[in-house]
């Protein structure tokens, strides 16, 4: 009997280029000697014989080898095909040594992928594409296994491969979606738990890929992806994700501690880091002992060097196996919220690494990169930058970022790097960069991409936050994108942070030189919506802890942080400080080792992370200290011009004009008696935080209990404080009324 399979078609199967390997494998109705017949083949390499097996009636007929790489082919009789024999049919396959397995045939089964999946993706508008490409498990007609599907438009061929067909890129060939290029294939009788690549071939190089999709990876070094759920998770947050859709963040305390999960504390043994779940429950009682409202996490998708801090991601859609599985994640996250703590983690759409099982040359091409190394190499990180003028990459990202909101609950992304997304020009010289279409620096496409993100997140997670790490003077990052803005919900004032730490790093005796270095943020300080960030990237890279870099003797530099961490809580905008901060660490963060903890035996370590327990209290309970931190009118200097004695002093008020408190800080250490202050209104005056108390490890000068206002103008009010200013202080003051 002669096969009526095309011959040409043969040699790329079996070689393993061919764009459509289902135009040759699984079932065809041919007609054979004038009647209607089914031929199916089968590509079983390292096959010495199969059977054709009638899974559903008993009947079995051994199948012909057509070529002797091992593809076969049976011609089903008619009356066998009248009984619509179907999926019905298994292969039986014995190898050389004798050992023979049943399979179904993964060429007998439709793709999942609509028409409408495709349109969307090359639109670069199917928002939740996450549900459609990857790796997913599937029942069909009764039959469970995994539908896989990747986009990789210019390779000639893709295969998944896996422990389940020993990594052979031959025994399954996916079918590739013309226009679009995306290949598919559903695997039948894989389950959860397989370990999978793509293997991607172009021009004759073959290259294992991991799936871009993927929900899990293997725990580095190792790189393969493994089959994950993550759908079934039993969520216990209900309450929170609906308190949320209706919270205002703008005008609530936020206050975030920053977290490297593999550093924060550490285990004993072989395997050093904590289990997510074991993270949770330790991280939630901390952060509920210390008063934050928020957890931040440096980026938990997965990557391949440690210490890149997940900034260099491998995994976008895979939470680092590190700390467990994502169903682990999925119990942190949902323990956070069902104690009133939200979750931020670190986002990363400005660029990736060169690992080349990466994203990096996906298909042979310069695929989510740009070709040309003037836009589409980081020349500071040596990483690829996304090419965010294509569709299918702006849909990956942007997918992205409503994966981890719908999956993992996730309450705000802080995106990384934004000024390296917006400028063509970042640091780069003259030459190394491709103006855009007018001319300018600025890279319009990242600029799309950034507004189509955040209103993408905001219109389907209300009350999620979007936080840009931006260093520049760009307008309108926090401001939404029907007024021109970014869309972006806060932003971290990084000209503050840097100008406050340059301040505090002068001896203070030369502090009065420098007051504008304070006085400035005050200028632009409602220009945006601010976050004030101490966080990791000021203790790296031998910068030193934020203890270490205050100047003094002992004392004054555990005064000096106090100062910092008072003038921080009381300053116009949100909060977020980088852990290890708060116990005073000595040394710089190192991601391989645990964090201090041992220095809470001492007092001194003990009154920072007692004063940071205060402020995070006082800021949430006092509604002047959150409620208008990105209005003008929450803010009003009394004295910003005593540069000789470096004080300043200010109130803080809330959406209630006569809700205020009174702020005075003190940079020098000399304890300044008889100092007055002009306040709006008489009365009592409470002390309610004085950051020299003795509980803190300070010296104990004070006012406390307070003070009675006296009627004696000054600072162009009515009344006044006669007070005493601790050394390297700030203290801070309630009007008490009846």
């Amino acid at each position: 009997m002669r096969t009526q399979v095309d011959l040409n078609a043969i040699a790329p199967v079996v070689h393993g280029y061919h764009h459509n390997p289902f135009e040759v494998l699984g079932p065809h109705e041919i007609e054979d000697d004038g009647r209607r017949a089914l031929a199916i083949r089968a590509y079983l390499p390292e096959s010495k014989q199969v059977w054709l097996v009638d899974s559903k009636h008993g009947h079995s007929q051994p199948m012909r080898r057509i070529h002797p790489a091992g593809l076969y082919e049976a011609i089903c009789e008619p009356e066998l095909y009248d009984r619509k024999l179907g999926r019905n049919y298994q292969f039986c396959s014995m190898n050389q040594a004798g050992e023979q397995t049943t399979m179904h045939d993964p060429y007998s089964f439709p793709p999942l992928l609509t028409d409408y999946d495709l349109h969307l993706l090359g639109e670069g508008r199917h928002w939740d594409s996450y549900r459609r490409l990857g790796a997913h498990v599937r029942e069909i007609d009764g039959i469970q296994g995994v539908n896989f599907a990747v986009w990789a438009p210019n390779a000639e061929s893709v295969s998944v491969v896996g422990d389940f067909n020993g990594w052979d890129r031959r025994k399954h060939a996916m079918r590739k979606h013309i226009p679009g290029g995306t290949w598919e294939l559903f695997i039948p009788e894989l389950a959860l738990g397989t370990l999978y690549k793509f293997s991607v071939k172009n021009h004759g190089n073959v290259v294992e890929k991991c799936d871009p999709y993927g929900f899990a990876a293997e725990v580095p070094p190792k790189t393969a992806n493994i089959v994950a759920d993550v759908d079934s998770y039993q969520w216990g947050d209900a309450e929170w994700i609906a308190k949320r859709a209706k919270h205002n963040p703008l005008t609530s305390p936020l206050s975030i501690y920053e977290v490297h999960l593999g550093s924060w504390q550490r285990a004993e043994g072989e395997n050093p880091w904590l289990n997510y779940r074991e993270l949770a429950h330790r991280l939630v009682a901390y952060c509920k002992e210390l008063g934050y409202t928020h957890i931040e996490l440096m980026p938990v998708s997965e990557h391949p060097f440690t210490g890149s801090w997940g900034y260099q991601t491998v995994g976008y859609f895979a939470a680092t196996s590190r700390y467990g599985s994502p169903e682990d994640f999925q119990y942190f996250v949902d323990y956070f919220h069902q104690n009133n703590i939200g979750v931020l983690i670190d986002w990363v759409p400005a660029h990736f690494p060169k690992d080349s099982h990466g994203l990096d040359f996906f298909d042979g091409s310069a695929l989510y990169e740009h070709a040309d190394p003037r836009q589409g190499e980081h020349p500071d990180w040596g990483t690829k930058i996304f090419n965010y003028g294509r569709n299918e990459v702006r849909n990956f990202l942007v997918s992205n970022a409503l994966f981890w909101l719908d999956k993992y609950h996730i309450d705000g992304l802080r995106v990384d790097a934004v000024a390296s997304m917006l400028y063509l020009d970042y640091s780069r010289e003259d030459g190394d960069w491709i103006p855009n279409e007018y001319g300018g620096r600025e890279n319009l496409a990242a600029i799309d991409f950034l507004k189509e993100f955040n209103e993408q997140v905001h219109i389907q997670y209300p009350g999620v936050l979007t936080v840009a790490e931006e260093s520049t003077a760009w307008g309108g990052v926090s401001r939404p994108t029907y007024l021109g803005g970014l869309g972006f919900s806060m932003k971290w004032n990084m000209g503050w942070m840097n100008d406050t730490l340059r301040y505090f790093r002068h001896e203070p005796i030369h502090r009065g030189y420098h007051h504008d270095e304070l006085t400035f943020s005050l200028i632009y300080a409602f220009t945006e919506n601010f976050v004030l960030p101490f966080s990791h990237d000021e203790v790296v890279h031998g910068k030193g802890s934020m203890l270490d870099q205050m100047p003094g003797d002992l004392w004054q530099r555990f005064a000096n942080l106090r100062l910092l961490y008072g003038y921080q809580w009381t300053h116009p905008g949100k909060k977020l400080t980088f852990m290890g901060g708060e116990i005073a660490q000595w040394k710089e963060w190192n991601c391989e080792e645990s964090l201090q903890w041992d220095l809470l035996q001492w007092d001194t370590h003990q009154g920072v992370q007692r004063l940071v327990a205060d402020l995070n209290k006082i800021y949430c309970t006092e509604p002047s200290l959150h409620q208008q931190d990105f209005d003008h009118t929450g803010f009003e200097w009394v004295d910003c011009h005593n540069h000789n004695d470096s004080v300043l002093v200010y109130l803080r008020r809330g959406t209630n004009p006569e809700d205020f408190v009174l702020v005075a800080c003190n940079f020098t250490p000399v304890v300044r008696q008889n100092y007055r202050i002009g306040v709006p209104e008489g009365g009592w005056y409470s002390e309610i935080l004085n950051t020299d108390s003795a509980y803190y490890g300070g010296s104990n000068v004070g006012n406390y209990p307070g003070l009675q206002a006296e009627e004696s103008e000054s600072h162009g009010r009515p009344f006044s404080l006669l007070m005493t200013l601790p050394p390297l202080s700030v203290v801070v003051f309630k009007p008490q009324r009846a």
